[in-house]
């Protein structure tokens, strides 16, 4: 019968080898209210609030279809400019209909599509879907 043997090697020197250090950190074996525990927080905390979030290519992206409102049966919605701007103009509503539905997995019919255009009347800046009746 084989026997194992529990008991820390005492051959072992009091200066911690690197392998175990690094096992340590990864296992995040330090006790409570210990200064490597302390470091470790430290560390970590550094590392959420020094790090660019650009770094991780995380940047917050504004939604590209959005329910304006709602009423007596018929929906405004916004829709933006990179989605409808390649579009033929009589292709929009049924483009912005299927958008609609791929988003937010509603059925609603597109009677007509209009242009938000900017203070010159010359770039458009999204779009403003018109739908019947809300189904």
């Amino acid at each position: 019968m084989l026997k194992l043997d529990l008991v820390a090697d005492q051959s072992i020197p009091n200066s911690v080898p690197v392998a175990s250090l690094g096992r340590r950190l990864i296992f995040w074996d330090f006790p409570r209210a210990s200064w490597q525990y302390d470091v470790v927080v430290g560390l970590i905390l550094i590392f959420i609030f020094a790090i660019p979030r650009e770094w991780f290519r995380d940047q917050p992206k504004a939604s590209s279809i959005i329910l304006m409102s709602s009423q007596h049966g018929s929906n405004r919605v916004f829709i933006a400019t990179d989605l409808l701007e390649t579009v033929p103009e009589s292709e929009r509503a049924r483009r912005a209909q299927l958008l609609i539905h791929q988003r937010t997995g509603k059925s609603w019919h597109v009677a007509r599509v209009e242009p938000i255009r900017d203070e010159d009347a010359h770039e458009v800046k999204g779009f403003i879907a018109y739908t019947d009746q809300a189904q």
